[in-house]
């Protein structure tokens, strides 16, 4: 193992040094409980705040009292906030090798081709964190920034699951097989069902974009090409729900070696 320096130059935060919007009860709250997490302001109805300080066992710091309409012109219109926002700094930006070295001997990593959609983005991370994954890779380009929109779909798992921005995402695959970890690109073109694969070790599954799939440098980085078996009267699945399906394929069979 490579050795590293004792004093290590800062890491970027996440998305840059400019402050974001969180909205939504559980983004917010899960930001309010991550150590990691600078929180600046909380914005929030009477009735939230009272919420918030029986949850918190106290008032958020700097907790500032609105009328529903009045924090809904504070935030990006259409945002959903149930009565809750806060004004958060970007998170440090995670490293692939740190995260590397936190993966065990039985460990999953999704990797996003060019995934641009900020809904699913958030989606995969709320699956992420629901099924046990040790992070989620996207790309530096062609890849939402750490928006209240994601971190709203993600529902709290943004500030629990690890995302690792690749500039070269076939590198990073690269840099995963030299882990030891097993690359599994799902893509209409594969020849086996994830289902009968054995996903025991380190795996990563890697996912295209919405509506282009994997592109073809990406394809042929993975060890195979797997599909997830639908109905075929129906359209193949939305990026997030596949993510979400594997994972929990994954997260199944290493609950079963584990009772072995």
């Amino acid at each position: 193992m490579r050795s590293r320096p004792h004093h290590r130059p800062p890491r970027p935060a996440r998305g840059g040094h400019q402050a974001v919007w969180l909205f939504g009860r559980h983004a917010v709250l899960a930001a309010l409980a991550n150590p990691e997490r600078r929180v600046e302001r909380v914005l929030a109805t009477r009735e939230s705040a009272e919420r918030l300080e029986a949850e918190l066992g106290r008032l958020a710091t700097r907790t500032e009292i609105l009328t529903r309409e009045e924090l809904g012109q504070r935030l990006p219109a259409g945002a959903v906030h149930q009565g809750i926002a806060a004004v958060v700094a970007p998170l440090e930006e995670a490293q692939l090798e740190d995260l590397l070295a936190r993966c065990g001997e039985h460990a999953l990593v999704v990797a996003l081709d060019q995934v641009t959609d900020p809904h699913n983005v958030g989606a995969i991370l709320r699956s992420a964190a629901a099924f046990g994954v040790a992070g989620v890779i996207v790309t530096e380009r062609h890849a939402p920034t750490d928006t209240g929109v994601l971190a709203k779909a993600a529902s709290g798992a943004l500030e629990l699951v690890p995302l690792v921005r690749a500039v070269n995402l076939a590198r990073a695959l690269d840099q995963l097989k030299e882990a030891g970890f097993w690359l599994y690109g799902l893509d209409e073109r594969g020849d086996v069902g994830i289902m009968s694969l054995d996903l025991a070790g380190r795996a990563a599954i890697v996912l295209g974009a919405e509506g282009d799939g994997l592109r073809r440098l990406t394809a042929a980085k993975c060890d195979r090409l797997v599909t997830i078996p639908t109905d075929p009267r129906l359209a193949a699945l939305n990026v997030s729900n596949a993510a979400a399906v594997a994972a929990y394929e994954w997260a199944r069979q290493r609950a079963a070696a584990i009772k072995q």
